[in-house]
Order: C-alpha cells, then sequence, then structure tokens
C-alpha cells in the first residue's frame, strides 16, 4: 500500500478499506512506518472521524498486532469490565473478586492513572508485594486456581496500541473517539471474552463531562464489541462528586477492602452490584450475599497471595501506607452539603502525588483524601467534611484549600 495516498484519502474525508487499515497497522508495528507518516494520520483521523466500519477495522488489526488469551474449550465464561474512569473510582478492585465468586473467569488488564483520574495498577501496588507484571503464561496459571488476575498489559498484547498511544500522547491526537475505542477495545478483546460490561462516566471528574458524550463514546464501543462477537452492556454513571469516601491509592485500597467484607460506601456497592448483574448469572442478593459472607474478601486476599501480594499487611494497611500528615477538615458553619466537586479534589491528589501528570513521574500511596462528606449530608459547625493525607503542612493546606473550594455548604 502506498502510505501517502492513505494518509490523504483521510485528510479529504474519505473512507478507509480493511486491508488498508492493516497495512497501515501492520506497518507501523514493524517499524516500516514512521512516526511523522502515523502522525499525519491521526490527525486526519482526529479531524474527519472514522466510520464505524473503520473503528471496528482498526481495533481488530490492533488486536491481531499480538497476542491474545486463549482458553481450554471446557473452561468457564470469561467476562471483565472496562471504566472511563473517575475520582475515587475503585470499582474494580470489588467487581474483579465478586464476578470470580460466580465461577466466572476474570483477567482483568488494568492500566495506570494519568491525570487526575487514578489507575488500577497503581492502586494495587499500595499493596505491599503486589506484582502487576505478569506474563500470559503466569495470568492462565492464576485464572486456573483462583478465577481472578488483574494484571497490566504485556509486551506482546497490543503492541500497536502501546506504540500508537504514546505517539498520540504527544501529538495531541488523545481526544478522537475513533482512536480511543480501538486503544480500549483491542486490550479488553484480547483477553477473548465472552462478556464485557463498560462502565461509562461523565460529569466535572471524568474524561467525558456531558451525558451526550459519553452515550457517543459507549455506543460506539459497544458496537465494536459486538461486532467482534462479545455481548457487550454499557453502564452510565455521573462522576460529579468522587465515588465513596476515599481518592488516594492506599486509601481507596482500604476502601474496596471494607466493601468486600460486606461495609464500605453505599454508592461504591450500587455500581459494583449494577455492573456484576450485567455480565454475572448470580442475580442482585446472590451477589450481595458474596459481599456480606465473606467470599468476596476472600477471593480478593487469594489473589493477592497468588501475585506476591503481602495479604496479612491488608488488615493494616491504613497503618503501613500511612501520610505523615492527616488533618481532619471541618465544617465552619451549619447547612447541607450541595456540592462535592470531583475535579478540583482529583487535580489536588495528583498535586500531593496520588497521581501522575507525566508518564514517569513516580506515585506516592499514602497521599489523598478520605473521609469524604457526601452531597445531600446535613451538617453542623466542626463536623469532619473530610480528611487529607499529605507528606508535610504544606501539602495538607493545600489539600484544606482544595476541598474548602471542592465543597459548598448552604
Amino acid at each position: 500500500m502506498h502510505i501517502p495516498s492513505i494518509i490523504e484519502t483521510k485528510r479529504d474525508g474519505g473512507v478507509l478499506g480493511d486491508e488498508e487499515i492493516r497495512s497501515v497497522i501492520g506497518a507501523y508495528t514493524a517499524g516500516e512506518m514512521p512516526d511523522y507518516q502515523m502522525s499525519a494520520l491521526s490527525m486526519a483521523i482526529y479531524f474527519n472521524g472514522m466510520t464505524m466500519e473503520e473503528t471496528a477495522s482498526l481495533t481488530r488489526a490492533m488486536l491481531d498486532s499480538g497476542e491474545v488469551f486463549e482458553y481450554p474449550e471446557s473452561g468457564p465464561r470469561v467476562v471483565d469490565k472496562h471504566s472511563t474512569g473517575g475520582i475515587g473510582d475503585k470499582v474494580s478492585l470489588v467487581l474483579a473478586p465478586l464476578l470470580a465468586c460466580d465461577e466466572l473467569w476474570v483477567p482483568m488488564i488494568s492500566g495506570r492513572g494519568l491525570g487526575i483520574t487514578g489507575g488500577t495498577l497503581d492502586k494495587l501496588e499500595a499493596i505491599p508485594g503486589f506484582r502487576v507484571g505478569l506474563s500470559r503464561e503466569e495470568a492462565m496459571a492464576q485464572l486456573e486456581k483462583t478465577g481472578v488476575v488483574m494484571m497490566g498489559q504485556t509486551a506482546d498484547v497490543c503492541p500497536a496500541d502501546k506504540k500508537l498511544y504514546a505517539l498520540r500522547d504527544v501529538t495531541a491526537t488523545v481526544p478522537s473517539q475513533p482512536l480511543i475505542v480501538a486503544s480500549i477495545m483491542s486490550k479488553k478483546l484480547a483477553e477473548t471474552l465472552d462478556a464485557l460490561v463498560l462502565d461509562v462516566k461523565f460529569g466535572s471528574g471524568a474524561f467525558m463531562k456531558t451525558g451526550g458524550e459519553a452515550e457517543s463514546l459507549g455506543s460506539a464501543m459497544q458496537a465494536v464489541g459486538e461486532a467482534m462477537g462479545v455481548d457487550t452492556r454499557v453502564c452510565y454513571h455521573t462522576m460529579d462528586e468522587p465515588l465513596g469516601r476515599a481518592v488516594g491509592n492506599a486509601l481507596e485500597v482500604v476502601e474496596s477492602i471494607e466493601t468486600l467484607k460486606g461495609g464500605g460506601p453505599e454508592d461504591l456497592r450500587r455500581i459494583v452490584i449494577a455492573l456484576a448483574k450485567e455480565v454475572s448469572s448470580a442475580d442482585e442478593s446472590q451477589l450481595e450475599g458474596w459481599l456480606d459472607d465473606g467470599n468476596a474478601w476472600r477471593k480478593f486476599q487469594g489473589m493477592v497471595d497468588c501475585q506476591g501480594g503481602d495479604s496479612g499487611a491488608l488488615e493494616k494497611l491504613v497503618d503501613v501506607q500511612r501520610a505523615p500528615v492527616i488533618r481532619d477538615i471541618t465544617a465552619e458553619h451549619d447547612g447541607i452539603i450541595i456540592a462535592v466537586d470531583a475535579e478540583t479534589i482529583g487535580r489536588c491528589s495528583v498535586s500531593l502525588g496520588a497521581g501522575r501528570s507525566k508518564a514517569d513521574d513516580v506515585i506516592d500511596p499514602t497521599v489523598g483524601f478520605d473521609q469524604l462528606i457526601k452531597v445531600g449530608t446535613e451538617v453542623s459547625t466542626g463536623d469532619v467534611l473530610g480528611r487529607v493525607h499529605a507528606t508535610d503542612e504544606a501539602g495538607a493546606n493545600l489539600g484544606e484549600r482544595a476541598l474548602r473550594e471542592a465543597i459548598r455548604c448552604e
């Protein structure tokens, strides 16, 4: 294929055929197509979009650029979930072991946080010793043993996506719906799933700010999943206030453990159950039962053990990963909480060290917020609105200012 002609077609708003897309992805992955040509094509896609057929072809080509999971024919149903991200979104930590209670296999390939939304891998690494860098063979062995694995993308899974995303990140082409869809779905489909549930967030603390943007992305991902033969469901959730009451890596693991043991915040538990119902054969009562009777908690402990983590540290993680400065932020007057802005809290968490501004930033697992007040709560002067966990007094001051800015009490 003549690459400049392919770029020209997309530049002028034309439609690329399956073979043309496969040719481009193959050449780029093999190093035969230079970055400057892929940058030009990515920008043309950014401005002119892709049809659903083109997006499906791109997803399939990226998927086929590497290895995929293969399972025995007699194996159980294979399911997973993907979230578009949000502040305090620790759903995966609870959902994956819960689904494994239904004798499903859950090979969850997750990512790291970049920007204001946290990453599942960063949260898991707050557990001492936990390994996210598993091989495909190690993941398969663990699935057979526990039914659940939570890991990072290996070098052999969708190498085209890994290379293309790095290029998009420095060429201002990340916010392109077809490129986003292909990136997300190629990695998930490499897990060779029977069913996938998509948790699409919108609001101040999400990538998509409006319900319309969320529905457009969700529909596109669902269409690609269905075209690839995967039962794909979509759930939409608002992200205007943080999910749960904790934001920060170790703090979110602690809250997830509380939920796995039958407690935890109601909004987190509600979303976990709603997503689980989409891909599980169990009804709501049974799913809640597995959280309440300790089954999901034991699955999580087993996964931690298998991946080199110290399951004995889980019960005392709040002390193992304790920030040097913890400060209560209290209400200055009586009233009702009418807003807790997720974006403001997320941005401050990054500044405290809980997230990344650059891909190579080092995460501090101890910092963030917990005991966050929820919208609709009636408070009196002196009541705790939340706690900031920081490395020093300057960080605590920063966190207090951000929390007071985020919360509206009238």
